[in-house]
């Protein structure tokens, strides 16, 4: 079976969980054999990991002729996609895009982030799915998340082929129940389009079906996992503290409910002052959640360590006693699973998507900033809680795999698929 997958994060290049869930999924899929796909992405490094996915790079992707030799082309994008699927791509532009600001050629680039143009980056993005549509032969279309909605309704207009949309995350999630117009157009119009819809949880599916009017019948959970951890990170040996670590690690903003981990905190510490706070991440709230660790007197307890990434990220678990995720509305979160392969204790809001499927985690509202301190006290000073919340989450953490993802996306497309026939 072949899929036409769209996103716009891919590792080690990620700035949330997106890029993660993406990766993890397809090489799920990749690991119950018989799939190949092809994954498009705005701007590849070189240094994404391959053999389980074609990467295609939208911005290495002709829009317009351009009169160019193979060596040429090699010494331009060779190290992130192979020539000759230039090429193969350049054999069906569609449109004359000459008068687009193009390279020398004929891509139009993209920033591989989130720019301040996002939506022009979007349609964009949308117009090279018509090039790569035409050259890579399909079954099936599949798009993950909003950025990539109208890149994969076009592709299914070029090919006739059914799409699915994967929806990580709702705009109601990301504003605190005030949506943006504009995206939120975005997603209902792909929500529209796809012949079916894939949630990352039933708090998400229930958003979907009750926010945006779509059919139940429609939308399917399939909820997210982690990949094992190689030996190196697992091992990783832990930095030497005197005082317990109790860490935030996540994007600083409204979503994932920092100020609420500043003032549990705030309590933990007029109990114990042994204890320091990590908030790793970057975002739009930090520099108020700075503020506001100074306002309540505890800023010589906190640290901000910015956005951190790869080993950063095993290695700040590996020193941390306890992890907190307070996210006012979280789709899934994929870290609360990280922390605990890691071997954390872990204190999650029941606002995630992740709590529908997690047991061996403490459980609070994320405002409920009393009940967050007992949980954070509870794990430092009773070591049978800990010992238990550790042992019990590592088991708990290898039954979710990928692979068990990746078989019922799989049989979605086979669903999908079949009602075409």
């Amino acid at each position: 079976m072949k899929a036409l997958m769209f996103g716009w994060e891919f590792p080690p290049h990620i700035l949330g969980g997106l890029g993660t869930a993406s990766y993890g999924l397809t090489k799920g899929m990749h690991n119950n054999g018989d799939m190949d796909i092809t994954f498009v992405i705005p701007k590849p490094w070189g240094d994404e990991e391959r053999g389980f996915a074609n990467i295609i790079g939208a911005g290495n992707t002709p829009v317009a002729w351009r009169d160019v030799s193979w060596d040429y082309v090699n010494t331009r994008i060779g190290k992130v996609m192979d020539p000759q699927t230039y090429f193969n791509l350049r054999d069906h532009i569609y449109a004359d895009f000459n008068y687009m600001r193009l390279n020398d050629l004929g891509c139009i680039e993209f920033s591989g982030k989130y720019p301040s143009n996002l939506v022009e980056e979007i349609n964009n993005y949308s117009i090279v799915a018509g090039v790569i549509a035409r050259t890579v032969p399909c079954d099936v279309i599949h798009s993950h998340d909003w950025l990539t909605y109208p890149a994969g309704i076009h592709a299914k207009n070029v090919t006739g082929k059914p799409l699915v949309i994967h929806v990580h995350a709702s705009e109601f999630d990301r504003s605190r129940g005030k949506p943006n117009p504009t995206v939120f157009a975005i997603e209902k119009d792909g929500m529209n389009n796809a012949d079916h819809i894939i949630t990352v949880s039933n708090l998400t599916r229930n958003t979907v079906i009750e926010k945006y009017g779509i059919d139940p019948a429609k939308v399917t959970t399939v909820h997210n996992a982690v990949i094992p951890l190689s030996d190196e990170l697992l091992n990783l040996k832990r930095t030497t503290s005197k005082d317990k670590v109790i860490t935030f690690l996540g994007r600083i903003t409204m979503q994932k409910g920092p100020e609420y981990f500043v003032e549990a905190a705030a309590k933990v510490l007029n109990k114990n002052r042994n204890v320091r706070f990590v908030m790793a991440g970057g975002g739009d709230m930090e520099e108020a959640m700075i503020r506001l660790a100074a306002k309540h007197g505890i800023a010589d307890r906190f640290h901000f360590t910015g956005f951190l990434r790869g080993k950063e990220v095993y290695q700040m678990f590996r020193d941390s006693d306890v992890y907190v995720m307070p996210s006012v509305s979280e789709p899934f979160g994929i870290s609360p699973l990280e922390a605990m392969e890691m071997g954390v204790p872990s204190i999650i809001s029941k606002q995630s998507g992740c709590a529908e499927i997690l047991d061996n985690v403490i459980k609070t509202d994320y405002w409920d900033v009393d009940a967050m301190a007992d949980a954070m006290h509870s794990i430092i000073t009773n070591k049978a809680l800990y010992n238990t919340l550790r042992d019990r989450g590592i088991e708990e953490i290898h039954n979710i795999t990928w692979e068990k993802a990746g078989k019922k996306v799989i049989d979605i497309y086979k669903k999908v698929i079949d009602a075409r026939k």
